[in-house]
């Protein structure tokens, strides 16, 4: 069970690099030290590109890997595993360290207010809705949707705090707002072709 004096986000963050001296970082690197917490250190891993400058179509290979994700936490898998090319993908430190300061005063707030509470639904078999919902981000963020970037990545990133801190309660508001986000994609999609079709006709 996780102790309300465990490392917090920014502090595994620090550490990760601290442990990690190169210019470039692993997955497989970051991830090693830090056991059952990696699911939820690996989706604010996998939120970064979605906040920092990168090539196009990253989006496509970052959904890839958040399905996957999804998929063994679904299946009820302990810790993440990593297909070679994902292990092996390298975030530049500069990048990290780029990241993390400006990301510092969300990750300050959300330190203020998290804490281990409702721990039972951070678990198995409350998990698995967890898994779930990241599959269907992952296909969300894998299609070429615009201007999608920001609101994906935040809500991975607040489904990986909710994971390391152990807050039931920030991840049953993420599962709820990861809901409405689909259901809001739905109906703009379905209204969209309505109208193209009424264009069109």
């Amino acid at each position: 069970m996780t102790q309300p004096h465990d490392p917090r986000t920014t502090e595994l963050l620090q550490y990760s690099l601290d442990q990690n001296t190169g210019d470039t970082i692993t997955l497989e690197q970051f991830l090693a030290p830090l056991e059952t917490r990696a699911y939820g250190f690996l989706l604010v891993l996998l939120s970064l590109p979605n906040f920092i400058p990168i090539p196009i179509g990253i989006g496509g290979v970052s959904g890839t890997i958040l399905v996957l994700v999804g998929a063994q936490m679904l299946y009820g898998m302990d810790r993440p595993w990593l297909p070679r090319f994902a292990r092996n993908h390298g975030f530049g430190r500069t990048s990290i360290e780029h990241f993390v300061a400006r990301m510092k005063p969300i990750f300050g707030w959300l330190e203020r207010v998290c804490r281990p509470r409702f721990e039972q639904i951070t678990r198995k078999p409350c998990s698995h809705v967890s898994g779930f919902l990241l599959i269907v981000l992952g296909v969300l963020l894998a299609l070429p949707i615009p201007f999608t970037n920001y609101p994906f990545g935040f809500l991975m990133l607040l489904f990986g705090v909710a994971l390391i801190e152990r807050d039931g309660i920030l991840l049953a508001v993420v599962w709820t707002a990861t809901a409405a986000s689909v259901v809001m994609l739905a109906s703009l999609s379905n209204a969209m072709v309505s109208i193209a079709k009424h264009f069109f006709s």
